[in-house]
């Protein structure tokens, strides 16, 4: 299963960031209780597999990746799209992902990739065999650069589109409760595909 959210937290990052929930202005920092700023940061609570939100000053203490140690890590702000990315039907098929959307993180715990992907059951999760990684990170020296833990290369294939991202792990998360959100029948339904397609049609705009 993905790392834990709570429902309230799932429900605001399926929003769009233009769109801030009546009490945003008073969402707490998770370390220290202040009051938090709409676009404030995330961090990743490793022991915990979950996303902490941060005011300004506790996310300056984690902003030097080493600081957080084997606890904590801030996940970065940068969302690079990776428009001339190789990924071929064979290197695909190499990954195990048995469905056209998916997102890819470097576990350090175990030295593992590990694969997340939507499914009629929910959000599933697999690792992914090393050999298939290797070749697809030989075939895109830009992947040796992806964070561990904290950033994920993004890959949609569904319905003929070819959308590949290095995204912070809270946009994955932020998808994922898309997902979550609108998914109907074994498919997904229309309005989910809607929902993806203009995911990453508002990334383009952000970026």
């Amino acid at each position: 299963m993905l790392p834990a959210l709570s429902s309230p937290r799932l429900g605001r990052l399926a929003g769009s960031r233009a769109a801030t929930a009546p009490d945003a202005g008073q969402q707490r920092c998770d370390l220290c209780g202040a009051v938090l700023a709409p676009d404030h940061r995330h961090l990743l609570d490793l022991p915990g597999d979950a996303l902490l939100c941060a005011c300004g000053a506790c996310a300056v203490l984690f902003d030097d990746q080493a600081a957080g140690g084997r606890h904590y890590r801030l996940l970065p702000r940068r969302r690079v799209r990776l428009a001339g990315l190789r990924l071929d039907n064979a290197l695909w098929a190499g990954l195990g992902v048995p469905v056209a959307l998916a997102f890819f993180t470097h576990d350090s715990r175990c030295d593992e990739v590990v694969a997340r992907y939507p499914s009629a059951a929910g959000a599933l999760r697999a690792t992914v065999p090393a050999d298939s990684w290797q070749r697809l990170v030989a075939a895109n020296p830009v992947l040796r650069g992806q964070h561990s833990d904290v950033e994920a290369l993004v890959v949609n294939r569904s319905r003929g589109a070819a959308d590949h991202w290095l995204l912070p792990l809270d946009e994955c998360y932020r998808l994922t409760a898309l997902l979550r959100a609108h998914w109907t029948g074994f498919a997904g339904g229309t309005e989910v595909w809607h929902r993806i397609s203009a995911f990453f049609a508002e990334l383009e705009e952000v970026r």
